[in-house]
């Protein structure tokens, strides 16, 4: 039977020249399959062989049948905003540290991969965010996400005074550094860092977590993913803020703007090895397994 995925791209690691040989490697391993391979621009510099064909990392997805990042949780959140508008399925490779989203080791890379192109694997689908900033009623910018949207406090050593409405509805007026709203797959990465819990990846649900609060009665907070969440300054003099989509900035925020999130029309697809498990994940990224192996 002839693989599901017949034309691949590859998406590397930006500027580390130190995934060359893991590049070749799954270029030739993939053109030995028979497939058609295609990689964002800078990975095919990196690649040592002939005739690699290389495009804009943003038309990637639009002409191949599935989208393999090889790096970190960095490079497969790059591939995935990339992907967004697109049903192409992302397959991650860790190179990286941690890697919640990348599951598939360097010295395993051939074996799962080859399992997977050939119909074995698991489908997952995680639902991304979309930002909009809205400026006297006029959209300025939108940005999608598919870990957080963080409002932060900026060239400023004063905290910001942030009202928040969920479909509405008043939630809350709180000073902090900023707020993080975060999707299932972004409670396991700054949202765990600032004290958020963790989501398992199929509820549809988005959490709220305070940064740094003034009041330790400001808890994180679960909310349906179907809400809409807004987000307003109550600062009577300008300030400075950010918005960050995943690790892109949205600067010169003002103090009459409103942040407006809310969960995007279509959500992503990830491959997994047919023997993924995330509570697997969790013990051995978390180092949870404390010496303890259940029977």
């Amino acid at each position: 039977m002839p693989s599901p995925f017949q034309r691949i791209g590859i998406i590397g690691k930006f500027g580390d020249p130190g995934i060359a040989a893991t590049l070749s490697e799954l270029y030739r391993f993939l053109l030995q399959r028979g497939h058609s391979v295609t990689t964002d621009s800078r990975s095919a510099e990196l690649i040592e062989a002939e005739g690699v064909v290389g495009m804009h990392i943003n038309r990637l997805p639009e002409c191949c049948d599935l989208l393999i990042a090889v790096g970190g949780d960095g490079t497969f959140l790059t591939a995935a905003r990339a992907a967004a508008d697109f049903d192409t399925p992302l397959l991650g490779v860790n190179l990286g540290r941690l890697g919640f989203l990348v599951d598939i080791s360097p010295d395993q890379l051939l074996s799962r991969l080859a399992q997977i192109l050939d119909g074995r694997y698991q489908t997952e689908q995680r639902h991304l965010l979309q930002a909009a900033i809205i400026r006297d009623g006029e959209l300025i910018h939108r940005q999608t996400a598919v870990n957080e949207v963080v409002v932060h406090r900026w060239v400023t050593p004063s905290m910001i005074e942030i009202v928040t409405s969920i479909d509405g509805v008043f939630l809350n007026t709180q000073r902090s550094d900023g707020l993080i709203v975060a999707t299932p797959t972004g409670s396991t990465a700054y949202a765990l860092s600032a004290g958020g819990p963790i989501l398992h990846p199929t509820l549809n649900a988005l959490v709220l977590v305070p940064l740094n609060p003034h009041m330790l009665s400001n808890r994180s907070i679960v909310i349906d993913d179907k809400a809409t969440i807004e987000i307003r300054f109550s600062q009577t003099k300008q300030i400075n803020a950010l918005v960050t989509c995943d690790h892109l900035e949205i600067p010169d925020v003002r103090i009459n703007d409103t942040i407006v999130i809310r969960k995007a029309d279509k959500p992503i697809n990830i491959l997994h090895p047919e023997d993924h498990d995330f509570f697997h994940i969790l013990r051995s990224k978390l180092n949870w397994s404390g010496g303890y192996s259940a029977k």
